[in-house]
């Protein structure tokens, strides 16, 4: 099969049932996009006035989650453990950088 078909030459059967657009070009299957549609337009939504604002923020805030004092402190020390094993890495990997331009510019 050449690499630009999608399947062998007159098996299109599982192409059919599966879209509706679908052509054949130069033995090659291709599938047509769909034409674009126009974006309907939404209707406009009232907006909430500020006590009714106010309450739904307050529902929505009862909602979070906050972690406790032990999963911040947690998360906390993992965060600094993490930066200095990466300032290290890239400590390491800028001097290498370092010496080799240095190393080249020595034979200039």
């Amino acid at each position: 099969m050449p690499p630009g078909d999608l399947v062998p030459e007159g098996d299109e059967t599982y192409l059919k049932a599966s879209s509706p657009h679908f052509s054949r070009k130069r033995s090659t299957i291709m599938a047509e996009a769909p034409k674009a549609q126009p974006p309907k337009a939404q209707p406009k939504q009232k907006k909430p006035s500020i006590p009714e604002f106010v309450n739904q923020v307050r529902s929505e805030t009862s909602k979070v989650v906050w972690p406790t004092r032990e999963e911040t402190v947690r998360t906390a020390i993992f965060v600094f453990i993490m930066m200095v094993l990466l300032s290290l890495f890239f400590l390491g990997i800028d001097s290498v950088f370092n010496a080799v331009v240095k190393f080249l510019l020595s034979l200039a």
